[in-house]
Order: structure tokens, then C-alpha cells, then sequence
């Protein structure tokens, strides 16, 4: 099915000036994230790369700490969506799955410290996280038998910590 003009415009315009996920942009212009991804790819090869003018674009909006809050908006985003993929993957084993949950927190604790001193407000939520990270290492290699609990519990958990710290 060919898409008007318009709407890969429009997608576009999402992706860069909203700063939302492809997935979010695709969904928003009613066309499917392959499709979206196909014309992002497309664009990129004609000398027109999305990501280089979604970042310059945050980089010019305005003071350190809206681009700070748009990037980290942008990873939360990323973060939730990965986070529900891993939710729904229900083949991963329970020890797998902690393993994947403690790199996407570790990947996202890194990038909240890097924020630290634009932002001093994530300093709580960073603490929260790899407070979690050290707790899922801990329930790893001293109670293995509750990793399936404990992977139930923290799924549960995570939306509690976005609210309150995020």
C-alpha cells in the first residue's frame, strides 16, 4: 500500500520534532514500523539522516537542562519499550531474563549519572535503580530458586519507581 508524501512528512516531522520513538511515529501516522523504519533508512541513504537532525535539533531548543529531560525522555521511552519486549518474550528463561533486566538497568543507571550534574533531581531514581541492579545480583547468586519471583515483583515494581522518581 503506498503512503502520500504527506504522511512519511509527517512521520518524519514526529521523529525529530517531538522526539518520539519510530515506533510511536509509525503508530501516530498509521503506517507499520517496518515501513517506517524502510523510509528513515531511505532517507539516510538520499544524505537525509534523521537521528543527525532529531539530535541537532535538541541540541539548539534551548537551555543544558531541556535537552537533559528531552534525552533522558527519549531514553525512558526506549527503556519501557525494551522492558515490555522482554515482558512479553515469553520463551526467555527466568535466569536469562534477569540477566537482560540487570544490562538495561546498568545501561540505564549510566546514563541518569551522566545526567547527575544538569539534573541533580535524577540523582533519586539512579539510586533507586542500582539499588535494584545490586538487589537482582544479590537474588542471582545467593537465592537463584526466587529469580522467577523476584523478575514477577520487579516487572510490577517498575512503573512505582518511574513515578515516583522519574
Amino acid at each position: 500500500m503506498a503512503h502520500p508524501k504527506e504522511t512519511r512528512d509527517a512521520l518524519r516531522r514526529a521523529y525529530i520534532f517531538s522526539s518520539v520513538s519510530l515506533e510511536l511515529a509509525a503508530a501516530q501516522c498509521g503506517v507499520s514500523f517496518a515501513t517506517a523504519g524502510r523510509w528513515k533508512k531511505d532517507a539516510k541513504e538520499n544524505g537525509d539522516d534523521w537521528d543527525v537532525v532529531r539530535s541537532a535539533n535538541m541540541l539548539a531548543s534551548g537551555a543544558p537542562e531541556d535537552v537533559a529531560r528531552s534525552i533522558l525522555a527519549s531514553l525512558m521511552t526506549q527503556f519501557q519499550a525494551t522492558l515490555e519486549k522482554v515482558n512479553s518474550a515469553n520463551d526467555i528463561p527466568a535466569q536469562e531474563r534477569v540477566t537482560l533486566l540487570a544490562s538495561l538497568t546498568d545501561g540505564y543507571s549510566k546514563a541518569i549519572a551522566a545526567s547527575k550534574k544538569i539534573l541533580p533531581e535524577t540523582s533519586q531514581l539512579a539510586t533507586s535503580m542500582e539499588t535494584m541492579k545490586l538487589f537482582a545480583t544479590f537474588i542471582q547468586e545467593h537465592y537463584p530458586q526466587h529469580l522467577t519471583a523476584f523478575v514477577e515483583v520487579l516487572e510490577a515494581f517498575g512503573p512505582i519507581l518511574e513515578k515516583n522518581y522519574g
